[in-house]
């Protein structure tokens, strides 16, 4: 394929660089897009959010024709489970979703390139000169800009990588074959949480061994607490402020030693070790050091607020910059780092960013937790609503989890929404939006939810704020 040149070259097309793109082009520029692997949309769409949110919900499925179908007066006898054709059907939603990109940037004239990115200078590089992706071929691509969006991997335990059968990776956890009598999770995060939940419900035992003092370490105290007492009552084992000290493989199995906060050793024996301990940046050997890009001491390249690099012409966004490695903060940040090329005011409010896990109950959060506001030596004032007294919830037969709504004290601007609760993926995008609004909490007290509906708890938390909730 012979040389070219464009006025924007995106390097890697996950949930930030294929919406950079597609935005780039819709603002008139002339763009190309490099990626390795032969489909676009990256981790999120291939080996993580997508496939994953397929895995849950099948799983949900699944463990409530098992366990909670009869709540409703509805019998279900010899539910068993097909684990292949579960597999397919995430393999059928992520093809899907895959083609559909393709179908994108068709229909918004996006170059897509297939290979591996180097860079020659800071304006040109060059694809697959390594030969290590099937099917593409040699070339060097000029352009005026450059986006690394090449986002992350997952970290592996130090001396034990991962093997794809034993040492388990996230990917890894998403294709096996049959379901582990005993899954060990080390890492209590937002991934092995939802990892666990999808083989927990389908008939293994799961024991979570996590470093920190709670599960969901950014997660406020409060809600941290009371997710891990739901999970237990699920099934889950939890061994917190408890180090691996070692991973050793069998024939059969795998063991991992570890170590209490008292110096009590541990000794736990499973038939697969899934190791969520956090996600790098994946940056390294795009050449990018060599022609004068910075990074930071976490191996993260360093941006301004237009998100562009110590070299003028790179640019960089998404989780392999500083900041939560969230699919949804990469897309923003690709649209507002374009239209900063482009002289737009893009803007991404940080403040504004909402979190999810995807167990059941959901847990949803956007702001600060408590122990984060105190630290910064915040006055707040909080408002509580459970789920057990929402109406809907009842009809549902979910009442476990809340709302939490956090306040400044004195101007009632909002500092923290958390959900814990039925659907709370749904719900925490009214408070992002109240976030990006700067609104307090009277707003979302003074304004008309339908009834009877989940948000509810939203309103009845923002009237609790002072004292005020109606149903409680």
């Amino acid at each position: 394929m012979p040389d070219s040149s464009c006025d924007l070259l995106v390097i890697g097309a996950g949930p930030g660089g294929y919406v950079a793109a597609i935005r780039a082009a819709q603002l008139g520029m002339k763009v190309a897009c490099v990626e390795k692997g032969p489909t676009l949309g990256g981790t999120c769409l291939n080996v993580g959010c997508i496939p994953s949110k397929a895995l849950l919900e099948s799983s949900e499925i699944y463990h409530n024709a098992k366990h909670n179908l009869s709540r409703h007066g509805i019998g279900v006898k010899d539910v068993s489970l097909d684990l292949a054709a579960m597999m397919g059907r995430k393999d059928k939603v992520v093809s899907e979703l895959t083609r559909g990109i393709d179908g994108l940037f068709k229909k918004n004239k996006v170059e897509r390139i297939l290979g591996t990115a180097r860079f020659v200078s800071p304006t040109e590089v060059s694809v697959n000169g390594d030969g290590k992706v099937q099917d593409a071929q040699p070339r060097t691509v000029k352009a005026q800009r450059i986006l690394i969006a090449t986002g992350s991997e997952p970290t592996p335990m130090p001396g034990t990588p991962f093997d794809g059968e034993r040492i388990l990776s996230s990917t890894d956890a998403l294709a096996l074959q049959q379901v582990p009598e005993h899954l060990i999770v080390i890492g209590g995060g937002v991934i092995g949480l939802e990892m666990g939940s999808v083989w927990l419900r389908l008939g293994a035992k799961v024991t979570v061994i996590e470093l920190l003092p709670q599960v969901l370490g950014t997660l406020d105290g409060e809600l941290a607490k009371l997710a891990q007492r739901i999970f237990a009552k699920q099934g889950m084992t939890f061994h917190l402020g408890t180090r691996v000290t070692g991973i050793e493989k069998g024939k059969r199995g795998v063991s991992v030693s570890a170590q209490t906060p008292e110096g009590k050793a541990l000794d736990f024996k499973g038939d697969a070790v899934l190791v969520s301990i956090g996600r790098r940046p994946y940056a390294e050997g795009l050449g990018a050091r060599e022609i004068g890009v910075s990074f930071d001491e976490k191996g993260r390249v360093q941006v301004d607020a237009h998100w562009r690099t110590t070299v003028p012409s790179v640019y960089a966004i998404g989780d392999v910059t500083a900041g939560p490695m969230l699919a949804h903060k990469a897309s923003e940040e690709g649209i507002a780092a374009v239209e900063c090329m482009a002289g737009l005011p893009g803007h991404v409010n940080a403040e504004a960013i909402p979190w999810i896990v995807y167990t059941w109950p959901e847990i949803a959060w956007v702001g600060a937790g408590e122990e984060e506001l105190k630290k910064a030596g915040r006055e707040y004032k909080v408002g509580k609503y459970p789920f057990s007294a929402n109406p809907r919830a009842k009809t549902m037969a979910e009442s476990d989890g809340l709302v939490k709504i956090l306040a400044d004290k004195r101007t009632d601007r909002l500092l923290g929404v958390l959900v814990i609760g039925p659907r709370a993926s749904d719900m925490i995008a009214e408070a992002a939006v109240a976030f990006e609004f700067s609104a307090s909490a009277e707003d979302l007290a003074r304004s008309v939810h339908a009834h009877p509906t989940l948000s509810e708890a939203m309103r009845e938390a923002a009237l609790g704020v002072d004292g005020r909730a109606i149903h409680l």
